[in-house]
């Protein structure tokens, strides 16, 4: 009793360590996986703050981005040889002394507009009374509402009364009285000066903050690096000159294309005889910085002015005309020109950046949106904790094409797979697709199967899209086909030169071979056994397919493989090998004269030649291999197969013994 009541205490001792350990592992799971509930406090705060403290951080986001924009400029004069006082002073000088005759001329063509506005109104009520009369008359239930209207205004019309007094009596109207007080000069000149302080306070610390950060901006990058990533000086420096890079670039580009959009806007305006045709120039030079919304902004105004200031309409339709045509060659000519590399930003971010920015700092915070949001996104590419703002703001795609297409078949939607194939395919041969993208993909549904995180069912489904995309992408394989055909004698005359630079997917002819392709054991097996055949006839071999079924044992012997020159295993899962080498045996009988292999599958990690060639001994096959290209080469190979080799099974234990005492009891019969 001792002894068993010892016993129980261990091994309760034991399930409490063994708890206890598991308890720790999955603490220490826990505190592996980071948290991003600090990170959207953090984020919460940051935007809170910017709203509120919008007057102090306003000014300081617009004096960093024109630093962004005049450093180049800076950095040029330097190089030139010009003195760093100089060259900032003289910059920031011509900067803003152009911002303000900007400034200036605009202010003057808007006072200009403004006092002619009136002369339009005759144009603007004729025009809109032409419309109201051909749109009336040309509607018949505009026509009925109107006579049922009248009827019954005429039956619920009242009957007139009979007044007492023709005379009416008059009615008094109130006496207007202006109370008129004189102002002080010196009021009158603060109500003058009170509404320019602000813009002019605001100007001024832009243009100081401006002129410091360029003279110290090696201090202050040294300061933000000891302050932000001096542990990891590497990425904190790439992400500082990613971030000036690209919002440098894009502020410059952006007022370059700008400017070749306004000055032929103006010309052309000015031309048709639209009135104050500088300032919708200027305009759009200044509103095409807000993305999306800016450029409908700066035609709707001249557009509005074409339609009052002529009595026809021929003004506006040219008017209109002028905008689409520049518009078009701005954005499919000039931009791609221009533009070295894009802001990285995805087109939906951009709006997105626009609604908010504008929420948070009102109009100006509408121009300085996209700028804002490069400097978020190269902070997300390069700070982990902000990684998220890389994902949703970003243009680069977040999933691998072989983790999207494997999505896109388990969602079972080949029809969008096929169209993210067909985009591939333009700059690739269906070969390599199939080697780095598809056979990949199935790789990935192989793991997630074997670890049981795949059911059956979906495993089918996965197949079966599969092999709709394989169906979908025939044409394409019917036209590779035909470029392999017009190119084998141009490539069989660069062979000799091009032994040494031969690409991996430079696949030999097929004509006149027949190959069979086999699925493993499942049926994403059954799939890359259609990738293989498929890729094989548009060798020009003729290839076959068939179902992991007819390997097994009472379906194996009905194969018809006369005429064959390769029978192919096509293996996804790695548990077949322990069986592979009997399928390999049957096969072999059954064709002799046919070279038998396996394709065993793998994207990375694949064995060395010394243990292939040891597989290949174990296994007695013709060939292993573990991709598409190598498999192709094999499959179409001209070498003749090998011998199988006969099995010498071991001899039991006393079974010569009993043999050989068999033997001396015959020889004495014999002798007798």
């Amino acid at each position: 009793m001792l002894k068993f009541s010892r016993g129980i205490d261990q091994d309760r001792a034991a399930a409490a360590g063994g708890l206890q350990k598991i308890a720790v592992a999955r603490g220490s799971a826990a505190a592996a996986q980071p948290s991003r509930l600090p990170t959207l406090f953090a984020t919460a705060a940051t935007v809170a703050v910017l709203y509120f403290a919008r007057d102090v951080f306003l000014p300081l986001a617009i004096a960093i981005l024109l630093t962004f924009a005049l450093a180049p400029l800076v950095s040029r004069l330097r190089r030139v040889g010009c003195p760093r006082s100089a060259a900032v002073i003289g910059t920031v000088t011509t900067a803003f002394l152009f911002l303000s005759a900007f400034g200036v001329v605009i202010a003057m063509q808007v006072s200009e507009v403004a006092q002619n506005l009136p002369t339009y109104q005759y144009n603007i009520v004729e025009k809109v009374r032409t419309l109201k009369e051909t749109g009336s008359e040309s509607q018949i239930l505009e026509r009925i509402g109107r006579v049922i209207e009248r009827i019954s205004t005429e039956i619920s019309r009242p009957e007139p009364e009979v007044r007492a007094s023709p005379e009416p009596t008059p009615e008094t109207k109130p006496l207007l009285v202006e109370i008129f007080s004189p102002q002080r000069p010196v009021e009158t000149l603060k109500n003058i000066i009170n509404p320019l302080l602000g813009p002019l306070a605001t100007t001024g610390l832009v243009i100081v903050v401006v002129i410091f950060m360029l003279f110290e901006r090696e201090e202050l990058r040294d300061r933000f690096i000891r302050l932000v990533g001096y542990g990891d000086l590497h990425r904190t420096t790439e992400a500082l000159q990613d971030a000036a890079a690209r919002v440098g670039r894009y502020l410059l580009m952006q007022l370059v294309v700008n400017i070749t959009y306004g000055i032929p806007l103006a010309i052309g305006l000015s031309l048709l005889g639209i009135p104050n045709a500088v300032l919708w120039g200027m305009l759009a030079i200044v509103l095409r910085f807000v993305p999306y919304i800016g450029p409908v902004i700066a035609a709707a105004l001249p557009l509005f002015l074409a339609f009052a200031a002529a009595p026809g309409w021929s003004l506006l339709v040219w008017t209109a005309a002028l905008f689409i045509v520049l518009e078009l060659l701005s954005n499919n000519v000039v931009e791609p020109w221009l533009y070295g590399s894009r802001t990285g930003l995805s087109p939906l971010a951009i709006i997105v950046a626009a609604i908010f920015w504008a929420w948070l700092w009102g109009p100006v915070g509408l121009v300085l949106s996209t700028p804002l949001t490069v400097c978020l996104v190269v902070l997300g590419r390069h700070v982990p904790q902000f990684e998220f703002l890389e994902i949703l703001l970003g243009n680069e795609p977040v999933l691998d094409p072989k983790e999207r297409l494997y999505q896109r078949l388990l969602a079972g939607d080949p029809d969008e797979a096929t169209d993210n194939a067909e985009d591939m395919l333009q700059e690739k041969y269906l070969v390599e697709f199939y080697d780095t993208v598809a056979i990949p993909a199935l790789l990935l549904a192989e793991r997630d199967r074997a670890r049981g995180a795949l059911t059956n069912t979906q495993a089918a489904q996965i197949a079966q899209s599969a092999n709709t995309l394989i169906a979908n992408l025939e044409e394409i394989a019917g036209e590779e086909e035909g470029e392999e055909e017009t190119s084998a004698e141009a490539q069989e005359s660069d062979d000799d030169d091009d032994d040494d630079d031969a690409d991996e997917y430079d696949l030999p002819p097929g004509d006149g071979k027949s190959v069979l392709c086999v699925g493993g054991r499942s049926d994403l097996d059954d799939v890359t056994a259609s990738m293989l055949a498929q890729t094989l006839w548009i060798q020009g071999a003729d290839a076959a397919q068939a179902t992991h079924e007819v390997l097994k044992a009472g379906n194996i012997k009905a194969l018809k493989l006369e005429g064959r020159n390769a029978v192919v295993l096509s293996v996804l899962d790695q548990d077949f090998m322990r069986h592979a080498k009997f399928t390999v045996r049957r096969l072999k009988r059954i064709a002799p004269a046919a070279r038998v292999g396996i394709v065993l599958w793998k994207e990375d990690g694949r064995p060395g030649t010394t243990e292939r060639d040891q597989l290949i001994e174990s296994l007695q096959a013709d060939f292993v291999v573990f991709g598409m290209g190598d498999a192709v080469r094999e499959a179409l190979s001209d070498e003749l197969p090998r011998s199988l080799k006969l099995a010498h099974p071991k001899i039991a234990p006393g079974y010569a013994m009993r043999r050989s005492k068999r033997t001396d009891t015959e020889s004495t019969v014999k002798a007798d």
